[in-house]
């Protein structure tokens, strides 16, 4: 059927204008077309008897249009075009996907011989390439730059573009590189033309042309831009040993970038691009071999956490981890460590810090946040990463005796830098790691409150083994986290389990510590008052089943030597026993097994 006809038809019978006869037929000749709101569309039918098309939109299958709507909002898709060919046969363009140049060549042609990078990866993915678009793209982006028909801009933001006459490679990066505006914008090029330098016709006259100009930059730019120029001295030295070239006399090399007057280290490096940073510090430790530790050090409170990072790993590196810890231990101590620095520490927590990685750091992150509310350019990061990190709080006071949790808590619950909800969620991981607290919190008391009475040797053996507990094996316990952490997939992590559930036993024995010390109160149990039975007595008893003698010492709760007839007060024998006197009979069970005792004589026990 001739359309153009059959719309002229219409048009003549008044049922359209004669103007929407040719948008009609290229809108059927491409048999795809885009609206403004409902995007692309497939053009199923057309009835010349209703004047209507039926199109099948993203959720609009079988949508009737009328044909003089359509002429006025819909625009024809070619059959050529990226869009159209992938509505009309996806499996052919799919194919096309191993030839990297033709796939790219059809998505440039259907947006009129340029499109941005999101523009071509909007068109492919994922209908086109489901898997590791990155990859696929770097492969693509690499084989048109060899290709001499292809523009690859180094600005993601910027079109590629395609043109029909070809380019030698050399000529276009040479093109490229002249074309760049300013020193910064032609290191970003000569990092993409080292990448292909092996491919040119003539590398080093290239590489040459490229060194002269970068050095003249280089010399201009050194005083007061020095961080642009250390990116171009890094970015000739790796062109011209790509390029196998010689370097030039009278140049200027990073280290007389780095030993002028005035340079400040750290403000530098910020300005130096991430994936320089490692290049950097490198660079910067050659040109100042007796001070660099040092600089490093004092700049480790000044800079970004991904900076800090940078600097630990290089003082590690070089084996100045004694100095690194003292260093953060001081800043921690003193409560001057920034926020930036202490997200770095925070997120480090590996086995080389596990003997600072304790509740000060907490404490010095609510101070550095409470800082950063009067600074202007004040960031949340370390806000948001202790709230996001769920076990950041248990491990770092994990060795904390009680008394410093209990001044932590208070500090946290005055503390301004987090609103109710998020002190709330805090507050609740502390007490799920320090049980102990929540009376401190709540208000409330709980059963648990009851004094105990010890005798002085049983509550420094108490003591002694809470230490042990919080010094030496919860310490250690902390370290094999860290160490297991390290080894990564923490859900397939097997040694990283272990530890953990070790943790929990240790930290359930450190509550129960904590609860029993704080609940103790150390007596001599000297001169008891013998008219009754009382804690520090010595009580003489007939057993009323067996008719034999039997001798209880009664002293503290963690006193026990049945051997020697010790007894902690806390037992059914010696409650049953407190407070009666001599002649009174007494009853308990023991072991399942009822007693009958009767008082004979009540004496101060020897302690």
């Amino acid at each position: 059927m001739d359309m153009r006809e059959e719309f002229e038809k219409l048009a003549a019978a008044g049922k359209i204008e004669g103007r929407h006869v040719e948008p009609l037929v290229k809108l059927v000749e491409g048999g795809c077309c885009s609206h403004r709101s409902w995007g692309f569309g497939k053009i199923k039918t057309v009835d010349t008897v209703f004047a209507r098309f039926t199109i099948d939109f993203p959720g609009k299958a079988g949508h009737m249009m009328d044909l003089s709507f359509s002429a006025e909002n819909l625009k024809p898709i070619p059959k050529d075009h990226i869009l159209a060919r992938k509505a009309n046969d996806i499996e052919s363009v799919r194919a096309m996907a191993a030839h990297h140049l033709d796939l790219i060549k059809l998505v440039l042609n259907s947006f009129g011989g340029r499109a941005t990078v999101d523009q071509i990866q909007a068109a492919l993915v994922p209908d086109v390439i489901k898997d590791d678009w990155k990859k696929w793209w770097e492969t693509a982006k690499r084989e048109m730059k060899k290709d001499g028909h292809f523009i690859v801009p180094t600005k993601k933001t910027e079109p590629v573009v395609f043109q029909q006459q070809e380019t030698s490679l050399q000529d276009r990066s040479l093109s490229d590189f002249r074309k760049a505006k300013g020193l910064k914008a032609r290191v970003a090029v000569v990092a993409e033309i080292a990448k292909v330098i092996s491919d040119l016709a003539d590398k080093q006259t290239a590489a040459n042309e490229i060194i002269s100009a970068l050095n003249a930059d280089i010399a201009s730019h050194q005083r007061t831009q020095p961080a642009v120029a250390l990116e171009a001295v890094f970015a000739r030295d790796e062109l011209r040993e790509a390029a196998d070239t010689q370097p030039v006399a009278g140049e200027v090399s990073d280290s007389q970038i780095w030993s002028q007057d005035g340079i400040k280290f750290g403000q530098v490096l910020e300005l130096i691009p991430a994936a320089k940073h490692h290049r950097a510090l490198e660079s910067f430790k050659q040109a100042n071999p007796d001070r660099w530790q040092e600089i490093l050090r004092g700049s480790l409170n000044l800079v970004p956490a991904k900076l800090a990072k940078e600097f630990a790993s290089l003082l590690v590196r070089e084996g100045k981890l004694d100095l690194l810890k003292e260093t953060l231990t001081k800043l921690i101590s003193q409560h001057t460590a920034s926020s930036e620095l202490l997200l770095w520490f925070a997120r480090e927590r590996n086995e080389d810090f596990v003997d600072i990685l304790g509740p000060e750091v907490f404490r010095a992150m609510i101070t550095a946040m409470e800082r950063d509310q009067f600074n202007e350019k004040r960031s949340n990061r370390l806000r948001d990463f202790i709230m996001e990190d769920q076990e950041l709080i248990g491990e770092l006071t994990a060795s904390a005796d009680i008394e410093v949790i209990k001044d932590l808590t208070r500090a946290l619950q005055l503390s301004t830098v987090f609103d109710d909800m998020d002190k709330r969620s805090l507050l609740a991981r502390l007490v799920k790691a320090h049980p102990a607290i929540q009376s401190l919190i709540s208000g409330e008391h709980t059963k648990q409150d009851t004094t105990l009475l010890v005798s002085w040797e049983s509550l420094e053996r108490r003591r002694a083994e809470y230490q042990e507990l919080v010094q030496k094996k919860i310490p250690a316990n902390s370290k094999e986290i860290a160490i297991a952490r390290s080894y990564g997939d923490l859900r397939e992590n097997h040694e990283y389990k272990a530890a953990k559930e070790m943790q929990k036993i240790l930290m359930r024995n450190k509550d129960e510590l904590e609860s029993q010390l704080s609940r103790a109160r150390g007596q001599d149990f000297s001169n008891p008052n013998t008219d009754a039975v009382n804690i520090g007595t010595v009580v003489q008893a007939k057993n009323l089943e067996t008719n034999q003698s039997e001798s209880f010492t009664i002293l503290g709760a963690w006193d026990s030597d049945p051997d020697k007839g010790i007894i902690s007060y806390l037992t059914p024998v010696g409650q049953s026993l407190l407070n009666h006197k001599v002649g009174d009979e007494v009853e308990f069970e023991l072991q399942g097994v009822k007693r009958r005792l009767r008082i004979e004589k009540i004496e101060a026990a020897k302690v």
